[in-house]
């Protein structure tokens, strides 16, 4: 049965496919709204989030975003017209989120991190009409914001202002007028009507921007109900597990990790505004932590960092990780100091999963694979000219069609042409094999080689290669143009302990380790910090922008 807003029109996904998934358990039939309304009935004062300025129960949780869907709903907007959000990633982004799910419109997530090119392109490239913030946005005031946007031809005709999470009992602010508080204690009609189902359109998000313009994901409630379940297997969830996600809320990862399980399983999420090790380790320690979300690069930043040693993270019994490859020697280190199992999901914000490991695998398989495949999502592999890969340990294109797959990108038939089969299966950027028991080996990414005098080297294995050094903390590696060869093997690297590395004494390292030699870097380029994207991971394009600087004419 259809929710009362929700109609076969509007669905992201076709009839067929809805009454098929439902039939099969994997999809559902309610909405977020249904289970934070069914958790503030029943467990009305329990933790839903927890942050360093307090802590917002589930009645406070749903009654917030329902004064948030009243705001909104004063502003007499179209159903499904688009809301910006611009805030930190604690509590208030998520009941941001559920009252423009409330009012039936769709919310576009901008990253706190977001750089003022990505936050004009995706306002405007999705028509967005309101924008909600706080007051400030990263130590600027938001009207001087508004008139930059304004001064660069993003025109939005609203602007709601939310309290800031420790004032959320606070007035919420719309276009500069004081709006009377409301509650939502037993539904409403207005709210009722309008307010979105799970096959719907409720969130356009983006890719994480380590190049270009980020694509914008059209993103279906029914997707994170499903990998809820597959959460829940991968771990066996319990009622008693507290989850910490240090990711952006509005990326697919952030999604599940924050706004989704945590939400569906009624157990409370820890978040914090911004990554940072010693708030993560701190929080941990004094929230006793059980399932943390995080991606590689953050893993190995707590690794790096002297403060571990001295933290009780013996709460934790798994971790998610992902974004990047996970080596094998750091996370094999995770796991002997706190005891806890880690683990990916193996996909894409658009894909959703492809493979998992879970608490039931191998160290070697959790850490040296990316999984198991998932049978729901019929998983493939293409080979260059097209045709589907059908023996094991043959390298090829992964792709998936499932109940975790998101419904394409905003308005661009272009990329969707390239995201798509022409017989529905989705693409992902990667080169993999798979294995006769089912498991997933990432190769390398079909866009990230570095072609050394016609050979195509993975900036993956050169990464896993040089991470082995125990002076090594991160590692990217990039193409440095070179006359000869056409492209050389370089690396930007972070270091352990201030510590000092030299190009011999690496490969030095490396020799004595048995690393095959195409990987041996040729180009060392040793800096403070790694360049982040918006959404965590390592922003390759700067770097590549830097060796270009460096590499002029080349």
């Amino acid at each position: 049965m259809k929710g009362r807003a929700e109609s076969a029109a509007s669905w992201c996904v076709d009839a067929a496919t809805v009454d098929a998934y439902v039939a099969r358990g994997w999809w559902g039939t309610t909405a977020l709204t249904d289970v934070v309304r069914a958790h503030a009935r029943d467990r009305a004062d329990e933790p839903a989030f927890i942050s360093e300025c307090g802590v917002l129960t589930w009645a406070q949780y749903d009654s917030i975003s329902s004064r948030i869907a009243y705001s909104l709903l004063s502003l007499e907007l179209d159903r499904s017209d688009r809301v910006g959000v611009l805030l930190p990633d604690g509590p208030s982004v998520h009941a941001a989120f559920l009252g423009i799910e409330k009012a039936g419109l769709v919310a576009v997530g901008l990253s706190a991190r977001a750089g003022q090119r990505e936050i004009d392109y995706l306002l405007s490239s999705t028509q967005c009409r309101v924008l909600v913030t706080h007051e400030s946005h990263r130590g600027q005031p938001m009207h001087a914001i508004r008139e930059a946007l304004r001064l660069r031809d993003v025109e939005l005709d609203h602007h709601i202002i939310l309290p800031q999470f420790n004032r959320l009992d606070e007035p919420i602010t719309v276009n500069g007028e004081i709006r009377a508080q409301e509650s939502d204690n037993a539904g409403d009609p207005r709210i009722d009507e309008r307010r979105i189902g799970p096959n719907e359109l409720f969130l356009i998000n983006s890719t994480s921007g380590t190049t270009g313009m980020p694509k914008r994901v059209r993103q279906f409630q029914n997707r994170w109900f499903y990998y809820h379940q597959l959460v829940s297997q991968s771990i066996e969830l319990r009622g008693s597990d507290v989850f910490m996600s240090v990711l952006p809320a509005a990326l697919g990862f952030g999604l599940w990790s924050a706004h989704f399980v945590p939400a569906i399983a009624g157990v409370p999420v820890v978040l914090t505004d911004h990554f940072s090790v010693g708030k993560t380790l701190r929080a941990i320690e004094q929230q006793r932590v059980t399932i943390l979300c995080c991606v590689t690069t953050q893993l190995v930043m707590m690794l790096n960092s002297e403060q571990m040693a001295s933290t009780d993270c013996s709460s934790l019994r798994a971790v998610f990780t992902g974004g990047e490859p996970v080596p094998y020697q750091r996370a094999a280190e995770f796991e002997e100091m706190t005891g806890a199992s880690v683990l990916q999901f193996y996909g894409s914000n658009e894909t959703g999963a492809f493979s998992r490991t879970t608490v039931h695998d191998s160290r070697e398989d959790r850490l040296s694979t990316c999984g198991k495949v998932i049978t729901a999502m019929s998983p493939r592999l293409y080979a260059d000219d097209g045709t589907v890969i059908t023996k094991p340990m043959i390298a090829g294109q992964p792709a998936c069609r499932g109940p975790a797959t998101c419904a394409g990108y905003h308005d661009d038939p272009e990329a969707n042409a390239s995201l798509l089969t022409e017989d529905g299966w989705m693409l992902m950027e990667d080169l993999v094999t798979i294995d006769t028991r089912g498991y997933v080996h990432l190769v390398g990414r079909k866009s990230d080689f570095i072609i050394r005098g016609g050979k195509n080297i993975s900036a993956v294995s050169v990464e896993e290669a040089v991470a082995i050094h125990p002076g090594v903390g991160l590692v990217a590696a990039v193409a440095v143009p070179d006359p000869i060869f056409g492209e050389r093997v370089g690396v930007f690297v972070e270091l352990r302990d201030k510590k000092e590395l030299s190009l011999d004494d690496l490969v030095a390292h490396l020799t004595s380790a048995g690393v095959s030699k195409e990987t041996f870097p040729e180009h060392l380029f040793v800096v403070d910090e790694l360049p982040r994207a918006s959404g965590g991971k390592i922003a390759k394009r700067e770097l590549r922008d830097e060796v270009a600087r460096r590499f002029p004419g080349r």
